[in-house]
């Protein structure tokens, strides 16, 4: 059985590709650098993270974009003997009139080579996909942005040829399909399947609304002909589900001929005394991919069981392949690249923010600019995968001024984190101290009890306890004996569903952090990092 989620924590809007024996499934990333994430199964129950394609600057500028801008709903595809990528940066994400984002085209005969400069596209829309016609044409499909005010901002999807030899889009761009009743159109993947068309798209939004919807035509541009029992796929109606906000979807045939759906969903925690038609609950881990299986019937697809979908689902006849885990408990840093599941914000990491060859089997940080920054934090992170788990880390410090700071993050974005950190302090000299942010409020929830740093010890241990709803941190200043800090935060609160009511579209992240406002880059070096999923989790 494939149990859902495939991929946890903040893995949305997957684009699924078969190639061969293998499968791929793409994710989006936001502002989290670098670009897309593809994860590679041989069984469609068994996934790891394969590739992170956009890893230059010259693919992906991203300093200065909002929180949740960045990269949106990557297309994977495979045709001509390589891999097509397409995407958007979006470069304004907030606002009731404009969504500024640029649509490109990366390329690469292997999933995990060198991929190539972008093609610029389009900026008419977001979440563009690429379509390969029978006939070798190819096609160019994206949402269009109406930014006239009194008018819907989702005016439909639109369809362009693109030439892969001009490397340019050519010919006029038509509008194929309007949506639905349920609305907010978007995410289209189109397939050629037994002489019909099927259109595939998002709607609802992409709250507990969401929703996946796939029309069929004879003609490549329409007119569409809407699924019988629309939508395929929603947990709208459900709700008790486990997975939630169930929608934005793309298809994939097994080399059995069996069919699946890949699709994005979120796992909500309930608030004790919360009723479900008060709210459905709040998803720190971010919108994650599930998969479900289809069947077809007087050439439509269903889901089965019906169109909502199951944590349980069965998979293909298939070997089983199972991956070694690629994230270690402990990370020494004894390599010169990061693990790739450590990301950096907007920008590479690089010289500009730290180093792993500075100092041996240390991950180096170089105070940089705040946590509210949109430009350069020296802030390496990875994702909450797991309701329950351990993260810890082990920094050498020695700041001059209060203005200098290394510690311990979680992040869910500028306006939305919790920072343990070794700072300084006028009259108790090195300290611990805690900083947070909520809804862009900052805050100092331990102010006149910070914890004193002895002056003999130079390395501070630093844990952070996450058990489902809330979270502590732990210090130590010998790495046996352990010290609670007594201050409880909520994981709720690092989630899209309460950032400004819902709005974000990334996940709850964890990892370290220097700061240095006075432009010194003062250095605080990290031993090691752990991330350890707790023994009694099982919702997960």
């Amino acid at each position: 059985m494939i149990q859902n989620p495939v991929l946890t924590g903040f893995n949305p809007d997957p684009s699924i590709c078969r190639v061969g024996d293998d499968y791929y499934i793409a994710v989006s990333t936001f502002e989290w650098f670098p670009g897309v994430q593809i994860h590679h199964s041989k069984d469609l129950k068994n996934w790891h993270l394969v590739s992170q394609p956009l890893n230059r600057v010259s693919q992906l500028d991203m300093k200065g974009n909002p929180d949740s801008g960045g990269v949106w709903a990557p297309c994977l595809s495979y045709a001509e003997g390589q891999f097509w990528l397409i995407y958007s940066d979006v470069k304004v994400a907030e606002g009731d009139v404009w969504k500024d984002g640029h649509n490109y085209l990366v390329t690469c005969d292997t999933i995990d080579g060198e991929w190539s400069e972008p093609v610029y596209l389009n900026s008419s829309g977001f979440d563009p996909s690429l379509f390969h016609d029978e006939d070798g044409k190819k096609y160019l499909l994206n949402m269009v942005w109406d930014q006239r005010v009194h008018n819907h901002r989702f005016y439909g999807i639109s369809i362009q040829e693109y030439s892969h030899a001009e490397k340019k889009l050519v010919g006029k761009a038509d509008v194929m399909f309007k949506g639905t009743e349920i609305g907010l159109t978007e995410a289209p993947h189109l397939y050629k399947i037994d002489g019909w068309y099927y259109l595939l798209t998002a709607e609802g939004g992409t709250k507990f609304e969401h929703a996946a919807t796939i029309a069929r035509s004879k003609s490549l541009t329409g007119p569409y002909e809407v699924h019988p029992q629309n939508p395929l796929l929603t947990s709208w109606h459900d709700l008790h589900n486990p997975l939630q906000k169930a929608g934005h979807a793309s298809i994939v045939q097994t080399q059995n001929g069996d069919w699946y759906l890949a699709h994005l969903m979120g796992r909500p925690l309930k608030r004790p005394g919360k009723k479900l038609l008060e709210e459905r609950g709040f998803c720190p881990l971010g919108r994650e991919t599930a998969i479900q299986k289809l069947e077809w019937r007087d050439g439509w697809p269903y889901v089965v069981g019906g169109n909502s979908p199951s944590v349980e689902v069965e998979a293909p006849d298939l070997p089983e392949v199972k991956w070694e885990a690629d994230f270690p408990e402990k990370d020494d840093f004894r390599t010169a690249q990061l693990n790739h599941h450590f990301q950096t914000l907007r920008i590479p990491f690089n010289e500009e923010i730290g180093s792993l060859t500075d100092r041996d089997s240390h991950l180096r940080l170089y105070g940089r600019e705040s946590l509210h920054s949109q430009f350069t934090q020296a802030h390496v992170a990875r994702r909450w995968q797991h309701f329950s788990f351990e993260a810890e880390t082990k920094v050498e410090f020695e700041p001059d001024t209060f203005q200098q700071m290394a510690g311990l993050t979680c992040y869910y974005n500028i306006r939305n984190w919790v920072f343990v950190h070794v700072t300084w302090h006028e009259e108790k000299g090195k300290i611990i101290d805690i900083m947070t942010c909520d809804q862009f409020k900052a805050d100092r929830p331990i102010h006149g009890s910070e914890i004193q740093v002895p002056d003999e010890v130079k390395a501070i241990y630093l844990r952070v306890n996450v058990q489902k709803t809330v979270f502590y941190f732990e210090y130590s200043f010998d790495g046996r004996e352990w010290q609670g800090i007594e201050r409880q935060f909520d994981s709720i609160k690092l989630s899209d569903d309460y950032v400004d009511q819902g709005g974000f579209f990334t996940g709850a992240f964890v990892g370290m952090c220097a700061i240095d406002m006075t432009g010194s880059r003062k250095p605080a070096d990290f031993d090691y990092f752990s991330y350890k999923q707790k023994a009694d989790e099982t919702n997960d």
